[in-house]
């Protein structure tokens, strides 16, 4: 074998092992974001789904459709868990019993995708 086929080979396994460890972490990703909408709806709709107190609240700070958290794309991580641990505004604080730090993780995971349905 030639030096540049086996160059040519190592670049081409590269670049499958890249793309299926792309695949497998995308769909580690998909799945993080679906358990984080579950959790979302669990722990966090009855208040910030349409109708419910927070959205309500929101709804008199943001434009339409953005006092929907789910529809917001201006969230991050770091906002989150401080709006949660800490309480902001109207909402409480919510303690690490309620809303354990890895479930708080997949709700941001899920508040923050980059696709939208």
């Amino acid at each position: 074998m030639s030096r540049l086929f086996r160059i040519r080979a190592a670049g081409i396994g590269a670049a499958l092992i890249l793309a299926v460890g792309g695949s497998l972490a995308s769909a580690d990703e998909r799945q993080d974001v679906e358990r984080g909408r579950e959790l979302y709806r669990e722990k966090c709709a009855m208040c910030h789904a349409a109708g419910g107190m927070g959205t309500g609240l929101l709804s008199r700070r943001y434009p339409k459709g953005q006092e929907l958290l789910e529809n917001r794309t201006d969230l991050d991580p770091a906002f989150i868990a401080t709006a949660v641990r800490g309480g902001i505004g109207n909402m409480p604080r919510i303690a690490r019993g309620e809303v354990s730090d890895a479930e708080l993780a997949l709700i941001s995971k899920y508040l923050t995708r980059r696709e939208r349905n």
